[in-house]
């Protein structure tokens, strides 16, 4: 029994003091990596917070979805996506077999009711002189004058026939309705196309809109003919508009209220399809100051989003925010950043947690 606990406090000796010698071999690792250069700045609280921005895209103000209100083949398709048409200019034809024979039919009943109603006229007229010399009864001549009256509504019943021929073979030969350029074709020759098809889509080029979509929680500070600013994403410029309309019902859009707003004549080519954000001019709810920070500096992770801040050591320190309205090129905070506190816009190497880092 002692030896067995002299054996255990020997190897508890041994224990401890290869615990010991481990403990005096670990030193400190001093991180020697590079610090890596950023661009700091400080949080300032911005006292203009009273803009409102919303989403939408840009096109143009004059355009049409041309369609036939007859059923027929595409003949024939006479113009190209991206050409310019002149209105009255023929864009389509759909097949008219079936209207130009009915065409023909109506126009020789025109020319039997126009033999008809001149022979009841030549009737009419002889008994009328008969009449007046008293050699034909008041029965004959009222005889002959419906017998004229009937070929004379005869006639005009084969005149509008042709007048709504004419109208279906106007359906069959689709006409630009303005002068604009070909912008979409959804047929081609030889398919189908039906009442309220959509055949070629055609545009006004020169006057554009943005249809921008508005909560319902700032609905009411939109006015209308108010002017805005509108940026245009793909080309990274801003022109002014004027807002036309502002709906009243946000039935169909899901709490949304569509805004239109025209956009100034400029020199920016400015296509259709284009996103844009529109910044209205709202009164702020509050007299608070806003913290802005630069969009470029806010890190996304997934549905987090956050910003580098630097720590008292001088290092990196990511922190997450939530984030409100955007401004131009930057973004409200609402809460993880205060006024005065430091924050990196730009670095030239990795960040993470605890790297150094070192102003530019």
């Amino acid at each position: 029994m002692k030896n067995r606990k002299y054996i255990l406090a020997a190897t508890l000796g041994a224990t401890l003091l290869l615990a010991s010698c481990g403990s005096e071999d670990k030193k400190p690792m001093a991180n020697d990596a590079p610090a890596v250069k950023v661009v700091v700045q400080t949080v300032s609280e911005d006292n203009d917070n009273g803009f409102l921005t919303a989403s939408g895209k840009v096109e143009a103000a004059k355009s049409a979805n041309i369609s036939t209100r007859m059923m027929g083949y595409v003949d024939k398709i006479y113009v190209n996506v991206g050409d310019k048409v002149r209105k009255g200019q023929l864009l389509l034809s759909v097949n008219n077999a079936d209207v130009s024979a009915k065409l023909a039919q109506v126009n020789a009943g025109i020319a039997e009711a126009e033999a008809a109603f001149a022979n009841a006229e030549k009737d009419y007229n002889r008994f009328t002189a008969l009449f007046n010399e008293n050699s034909a009864s008041q029965k004959e001549l009222d005889d002959i004058t419906a017998h004229y009256n009937m070929a004379k509504a005869r006639l005009e019943s084969a005149k509008q026939m042709k007048n709504e021929v004419n109208a279906q073979m106007g359906y069959a030969n689709i006409r630009a309705p303005f002068s604009g350029v070909v912008t979409n074709k959804f047929i081609s020759a030889g398919d189908m196309a039906n009442p309220g098809m959509p055949l070629l889509e055609v545009e006004s080029p020169g006057e554009y809109q943005v249809l921008a979509m508005v909560p319902e929680s700032e609905i009411m500070q939109i006015k209308n003919h108010t002017e805005v600013d509108v940026l245009i994403k793909a080309l990274n410029k801003t022109v002014k508009g004027k807002i036309t309309e502002v709906s009243t019902s946000a039935k169909n859009t899901g709490g949304q209220y569509l805004v239109k707003v025209i956009l100034d004549k400029t020199d920016a080519p400015i296509l259709s399809g284009m996103y844009a954000t529109v910044q209205f001019p709202v009164a702020p709810k509050t007299q608070s100051a806003a913290v802005m920070i630069p969009v470029e500096a806010v890190v996304h992770n997934g549905q987090l989003t956050g910003v580098y801040t630097v720590s008292q050591s001088n290092t990196a320190l990511l922190r997450w925010l939530r984030l409100g309205r955007t401004i131009g090129d930057k973004v409200e905070v609402l809460s993880g950043l205060s006024a005065d506190e430091q924050y990196i816009v730009s670095a030239e190497g990795k960040l993470f947690n605890g790297v150094k880092i070192a102003n530019q």
